[in-house]
């Protein structure tokens, strides 16, 4: 059995394998570097999920405050529409009349509130200065103090956010 150190042609093999195992990097610069890339990559991939997430919270945000903005327009005709049901129809004449804008209202309402729009019951209950607007007080016999006693104008939830407070009377002591 012939010893391969004796065969000039494998020496000059090991002799080009060494010199390029010089100028390589070692084994243990080789697994930083390795380590190395792969934390970039994790960054990279955990800081670009962040951004598609903050955008999409964005986003969602931007189409909230757009609905909101429409809805809070809204609310005068639902208002209105209240203030000509509160008329009294009078003769038959206007039983027609009056019945169209008793549908035109209750249409309206339903795609509020299939949009997430709920009034605000104010009526009864004590006043919380975040959902109510106190334009005025008064000395109510058997009524709490702060209890609201008369509402001027409704107030509207769009989901769990304010839309618009509702304008009432406040009683007091």
């Amino acid at each position: 059995m012939e010893k391969h150190t004796s065969n000039p042609e494998f020496s000059s093999q090991a002799a080009e394998t060494a010199a390029a195992a010089a100028d390589a990097p070692p084994a243990s610069e080789a697994e930083r570097q390795r380590d190395e890339y792969y934390d970039l990559l994790l960054r990279k991939t955990a800081e670009f999920d962040n951004f598609r997430k903050r955008t999409e919270r964005e986003r969602q945000t931007l189409a909230d405050a757009a609905a909101a903005d429409l809805l809070g327009e809204l609310l005068p005709l639902v208002d209105n529409l209240e203030r000509a049901l509160q008329v009294d129809a009078g003769d038959d004449s206007t039983g027609a009349y009056r019945r169209g804008v008793e549908l035109i209202h209750k249409q309206l309402l339903d795609v509020l509130a299939k949009r997430g729009v709920r009034p605000i019951e104010a009526l009864g209950a004590d006043f919380d200065p975040y959902y109510h607007q106190a334009v005025s007080h008064e000395a109510a016999e058997g009524r709490r103090e702060g209890e609201v006693i008369e509402e001027f104008r409704r107030g509207y939830m769009l989901n769990d956010r304010l839309l618009r407070p509702a304008m009432v009377k406040v009683a007091k002591a």
